[in-house]
């Protein structure tokens, strides 16, 4: 079988697609990761999965690679990570007492194929105080993370109820990438 490669430095996506018991590589990509003016949520992670899947297919042409992008959506917008504290405060304020969207691209990517998904999970989040948004950016969580939350951490307290995929919103929805690695035989 090619050497398979996760295209992702995110410790949450390799440590889920060790879950499948997968023996894979890691690199991560450097791509600019800029959104186009009003593209939505769901064309925004897909193009980036794909972008970073090449890039990485670029230096080992002989590799199946596998690489996911994840991203909030909230009325229409694009809620990524938190570039300052003030900035995490401003996304908690729009998401507190409210369901919001994660999204998340997955593309597997050999010189011959190319497969991309996006999946969609709702999330509730319960109405935050300013002492739960300041006392949640002081334990240094939300830093790197889309919409400046880690559900799989401290943020669970704060989400009451979630409609699709869990590990979605970790950052790699487990049950679509084994179709599409099933697709290019890397799974029976």
């Amino acid at each position: 079988m090619a050497r398979l490669i996760l295209a992702s430095g995110s410790p949450r996506r390799k440590a889920l697609l060790e879950q499948l018991g997968l023996h894979f590589d890691v690199f991560s990509p450097d791509i600019d990761e800029t959104a186009e003016i009003n593209e939505p949520v769901a064309e925004y992670v897909e193009r980036l999965a794909c972008e970073k899947a090449q890039a990485v297919l670029d230096r080992f042409p002989d590799a199946i690679v596998i690489a996911a992008d994840t991203s909030l959506g909230l009325d229409g917008q694009i809620l990524g990570k938190p570039e300052s504290r003030e900035h995490a405060l401003n996304m908690w304020t729009a998401l507190s007492g409210r369901w919001h969207d994660v999204y998340t691209g997955v593309c597997v990517r050999t010189l011959k194929e190319n497969y991309s998904i996006v999946v969609r999970t709702q999330v509730e989040f319960q109405p935050l105080s300013p002492a739960d948004m300041e006392n949640y950016w002081a334990t240094g969580e939300p830093q790197g993370k889309a919409g400046g939350y880690a559900i799989q951490g401290i943020a669970a307290r704060f989400i009451p109820r979630i409609d699709g995929s869990y590990s979605n919103v970790v950052g790699l929805p487990l049950h679509e990438t084994v179709q599409l690695l099933q697709t290019v035989k890397v799974l029976n």
